[in-house]
């Protein structure tokens, strides 16, 4: 229950961290995007150890969902913290700026919330309890009304390309054009540029 509580209130510092880049502008306001972070994680650790103290349902299929938890992490890590640049996107004052649309960002306009929904859904499966279920997927959902909120009027009032982006990447579900955009990207990224022999 207190779990619940703690990370709803982080998420509504995201809410809060968001609306004041648009509104107050605040400074202060501005480190909330961090705390919101310190409250879902504790929340989620607590849930997790929690669980722990009871019997594990099945060791096999806690280390299957354990290891799938991790890999939706790593994305997730990445795909909010070194796919985009973190001063600009965290820690500077909102102001107009391009969207970035490229790499994990061209699968779709918040891949941040798969990869989230993924390792939340591991670690239900981790615990094996239905009770804890109401915690994860109650996370799960504030963070789709937190996209949902960025996608009406966040993003658009601070991206000068959103509506454009828009128009090219779908909303949370990659589609064929989507995934081969991300693709081609990335193997273009990886190519080197030639140099000619002296």
């Amino acid at each position: 229950m207190w779990a619940l509580v703690l990370g709803t209130a982080g998420f509504l510092l995201y809410y809060l961290y968001d609306i004041n880049s648009i509104i107050w502008k605040n400074s202060v306001m501005q480190k909330f995007f961090a705390g919101g972070s310190v409250c879902v994680v504790v929340a989620t650790v607590w849930v997790l150890i929690e669980s722990l103290r009871g019997p594990i349902f099945n060791s096999v299929v806690c280390l299957v969902f354990g290891a799938g938890s991790l890999v939706f992490l790593g994305l997730l890590i990445y795909t909010l913290f070194f796919a985009l640049p973190f001063d600009e996107t965290y820690l500077e004052e909102s102001r107009e700026r391009m969207a970035y649309t490229k790499g994990v960002y061209s699968l779709c306009r918040h891949p941040g919330v798969l990869w989230f929904s993924g390792a939340y859904l591991c670690f239900w499966g981790m615990t094996g309890d239905w009770s804890r279920g109401i915690f994860f997927l109650s996370m799960i959902a504030l963070n789709c009304i937190y996209i949902i909120i960025q996608d009406i009027w966040i993003f658009p009032e601070t991206f000068t390309n959103y509506e454009e982006y828009k128009r090219i990447t779908p909303f949370l579900l990659p589609n064929r054009r989507s995934i081969k955009a991300c693709f081609s990207q990335n193997k273009e990224s990886r190519k080197r540029p030639k140099v000619d022999k002296v």
